[in-house]
């Protein structure tokens, strides 16, 4: 996809400012204020509402795993921004970021967390297995690799009836290797299905750097053994991402297939709640949350264009930290299932 194209102003007679890029060189959106202001709203919530679940699990309200989206914010954002009514998401265990960002509810998401009988799925799904058919959002999978295979099977319901839905499959680094992965990928090739895969590679997996684990590291490139095009995006840059996902869900709606796309980010804290990340420095860390996070970008641009002020900016972060609370007191004053719902919603 070529860099946007500049005009000049020929009063003047001289160039206009260069199209702003990427920190990888990649094209870039080109947001209006009211864009702004909506992906700094929806990736402040999921930096937010992680924080407080962070919290909630250090005392122990929230058991079982838990694994953090904050760092990757721009990623699913950027793409939900792309996206149309219909289109499906499904991702892995790091899921809460896609969760709030297809709509669903801090309250309904939290309480899940928590066991809750509120919750998306009642309580029994808990961090890795909430879904609403309501947002079209198809989990949250536990086993590495399986939503990969299950989004595929979404492309191919779409192919199946003939709409232009298009199913959105995210999947980590680390699930890149596994073997149903590449299953799924000569399917959707071979049938041409409407799908994007989406590697959010934040460089470490389980906590194995890339580079030690992987023989290509430029995941963009694992569809070429079967034709899929694949393109890596600056995925700490929420510009960037909306770029390509509007790229890529024209290449699905039009026919061509799957396409993948390798999001370039990187998480903050562990891998989950229990990880204590020594397999990195903590000036590695620092570096990327000074350098590129993808709020602090946003908020840069807000304010430097004049778009927002600081007290603007302010009330935005007590009006997000008001839903979270919220959702973190609702969530604790929930009951809990009841014993019978051990019998609801099972396959005999």
């Amino acid at each position: 996809m070529a860099p946007r194209k500049t005009a000049t102003v020929s009063s003047r007679k001289t160039a206009a400012k260069p199209a702003a890029k990427a920190s990888n060189g990649g094209p870039v959106a080109d947001f209006d204020r009211d864009e702004e202001l909506k992906a700094y709203r929806e990736m402040l919530l999921i930096r937010r509402f992680e924080e407080k679940a962070g919290q909630l699990y250090g005392m122990g309200f929230i058991g079982g795993f838990c694994h953090l989206y904050i760092g990757q914010e721009a990623v699913v954002v950027g793409m939900q921004m792309a996206q149309k009514e219909g289109d499906q998401v499904i991702t892995a265990y790091r899921d809460h970021g896609h969760m709030l960002a297809t709509g669903m509810e801090a309250r309904g998401v939290m309480a899940e967390l928590t066991g809750r009988r509120s919750g998306y799925s009642h309580g029994k799904g808990g961090s890795m297995h909430m879904f609403s058919k309501e947002k079209h959002f198809y989990g949250g999978h536990g086993i590495v690799g399986a939503q990969v295979s299950l989004g595929t099977g979404l492309a191919f319901a779409n192919r199946y009836r003939g709409n232009d839905n298009v199913s959105i499959a995210y999947f980590g680094d680390g699930a890149a290797n596994q073997g149903q992965v590449y299953e799924s990928f000569n399917m959707a090739a071979l049938w041409k299905l409407p799908i994007v895969y989406i590697v959010e590679n934040n460089r470490y997996a389980m906590g194995t750097s890339t580079a030690r684990a992987t023989a290509q590291s430029n995941y963009s490139l694992r569809g070429s053994g079967f034709g899929i095009p694949g393109i890596q995006v600056d995925g700490m840059d929420v510009r960037a991402v909306k770029a390509a996902a509007d790229e890529a869900l024209e290449h699905c709606r039009s026919g061509k297939g799957p396409i993948i796309l390798e999001m370039l980010t990187y998480r903050y804290r562990g891998h989950s709640m229990s990880d204590p990340a020594k397999y990195r420095s903590k000036d590695e860390v620092q570096k990327m949350r000074s350098d590129h996070d993808p709020i602090e970008q946003v908020k840069a641009r807000l304010v430097e264009k004049g778009w927002a002020s600081e007290d603007d900016l302010k009330a935005i972060d007590k009006d997000v930290r008001d839903i979270v609370a919220d959702s973190a007191d609702f969530a604790q004053a929930d009951p809990e299932p009841d014993a019978s719902e051990l019998y609801t919603d099972i396959l005999l």
